[in-house]
């Protein structure tokens, strides 16, 4: 893999995409910004020039939601932060945001951990934090973390009981502290204590493979957890994100909730989106083990509703939770379902087949693609028009889509170390022909450019725009108490 190019790059006469405009335009990048966005504008000798004609100009993707280099289930995730982040930018994903995962509860500790983790990066990237216990130290850490480290977000299991699980009690504290802080509180949604019941119930039954995963977890167990965090967020009156919305029972919950006015952001994740879980029962255990992920993927018809969902806008971008075991790992559950290492890939695949599934369908806009894949990402985490968007002054993130060229998914080709793809043999039109990461072209005529170490850490800010008008609606509520009442004490 060679050295990524050129400091100056115009792009020539393609469809420039924005979350909410589009036009035929031209872009001049020089030093990793966007210095003009506009017609004939003219390049010299020292510019690399790129002729887009017929093609879309559009923001890189943001992929909300991974997982590199991480310890799960007794195993470490295949993919790390050089073989994770080349698979983007081959897939036209300029930045991501992974999960810190504490360490011995210390997020401090974690932080440091991931920052080193991620010393060999090749593009852009930013963290979330996940919070597995409570007491003084975790809520100094949540401070630091914030104010000094560039989180704003922070993620509550409701599931995996005995391991990252947290009690109501613990996400009470939680949302409670991420409020004061200006940080987005985020919830895997699951019914922890029910799974653990459910799993108990297949091995009874002698369920013990692939299948039983799925069993185990019903649709349900999402719907109630997804249900409860956002009625304890609304009691702390303080946003919330729901990642990996993977079920109908999941998704009402969240329409009904933003539509009685809660501020509850759903993100579907892309194997939710296009596959179900008819793989599961495959005979062939190596088949049906790499469709293993948490929540599992559901049945046919989940799928589509979530699509429809997305194209409605009840929920609101698309993640991936990349999270890749190889064939080899995933065997580690073959006599017990329980002990399969949950995931799936997606970093590679999530731009061609959300374009594939929602934009040549006819579902979405092209504008909205934007929005769904990038600039929603950047708005909610708080670093748009930094990223997210094709202005002058945003970040040299760019891909070229050509709506003409078609695409194929295999294991044999994608970049990930995973010797399996859970998207293996699908394809469809719109291909990612060049990707432009800080203004630096890094995949281009099917290469990829990429330097260990290019890669930059970004720093997102507190506060984003789903916290205005917080405080009014907190001042609303003490005025709406009329209490405490004063009453006279009896004197007998």
């Amino acid at each position: 893999m060679g050295s990524a190019s050129a400091t100056k790059i115009l792009i020539k006469g393609g469809t420039v995409v924005n979350a909410h405009h589009k036009m035929v335009a031209d872009v001049y990048i020089e030093d990793g910004i966007i210095v003009y966005v506009g017609p004939d504008i003219k390049a010299n000798d020292d510019v690399k020039v790129i002729d887009a004609s017929g093609k879309y100009v559009m923001p890189g993707g943001i992929d909300p939601h991974t997982h590199l280099d991480m310890g799960f289930m007794g195993t470490q995730t295949i993919d790390d932060f050089f073989s994770g982040q080349a698979a983007a930018l081959a897939g036209g994903t300029t930045m991501h945001i992974d999960f810190v995962i504490p360490v011995d509860g210390s997020l401090s500790a974690g932080f440091e951990s991931y920052l080193k983790k991620a010393e060999k990066s090749v593009m852009d990237y930013g963290f979330h934090m996940a919070i597995t216990k409570w007491d003084e130290d975790v809520s100094k850490d949540m401070e630091i973390m914030v104010k000094e480290k560039g989180i704003n977000s922070f993620k509550f299991f409701l599931a995996y009981k005995g391991a990252l699980m947290v009690s109501d009690e613990l996400l009470l504290q939680g949302l409670k502290k991420c409020k004061s802080l200006g940080a987005l509180a985020m919830v895997h949604a699951e019914n922890g204590d029910a799974v653990a019941e459910g799993q108990k119930r297949m091995i009874d039954l002698g369920i013990t493979g692939p299948e039983g995963h799925a069993l185990s977890r019903p649709p349900v167990l999402e719907g109630e957890a997804t249900a409860r965090a956002i009625r304890l967020a609304s009691f702390v009156n303080t946003p919330l994100y729901v990642v990996h919305v993977m079920s109908i029972d999941a998704m009402e919950e969240i329409a009904k909730a933003r539509n009685s006015g809660k501020r509850v952001i759903g993100e579907p994740v892309v194997s939710g989106l296009v596959l179900n879980d008819s793989w599961l029962w495959d005979p062939d255990f190596t088949t049906a083990a790499k469709y293993v992920m948490s929540p599992p993927i559901r049945t046919a018809g989940h799928d589509k509703a979530l699509q429809a969902a997305l194209s409605a806008g009840i929920l609101q971008l698309v993640g991936t939770d990349h999270c890749t075991f190889n064939s080899t790992q995933k065997a580690r559950g073959s006599d017990d379902f329980q002990k399969i290492p949950n995931g799936v890939n997606g970093i590679e695949e999530r731009m061609h087949l959300v374009w594939e599934t929602m934009v040549e369908s006819g579902q979405i806009s092209v504008t909205d693609y934007v929005r769904i894949t990038s600039a929603e990402c950047a708005r909610i985490f708080n670093i748009y028009p930094r990223k997210g968007a094709i202005l002058a002054g945003s970040d040299a993130d760019i891909i070229i889509l050509n709506p003409n060229s078609s695409f194929t998914i295999t294991a044999d080709s994608h970049h990930s170390r995973s010797d399996t793809n859970v998207y293996e043999g699908r394809n469809g039109k719109g291909r990612v022909e060049v990707t432009i990461s800080r203004g630096k072209v890094v995949w281009e005529n099917g290469k990829l450019m990429v330097e260990p170490g290019y890669g930059r850490y970004v720093k997102m800010p507190p506060f984003s725009y789903l916290f205005e008008g917080l405080d009014r609606a907190d001042a609303a509520y003490l005025s709406s108490l009329r209490a405490p009442v004063q009453r006279l004490v009896s004197s007998t």
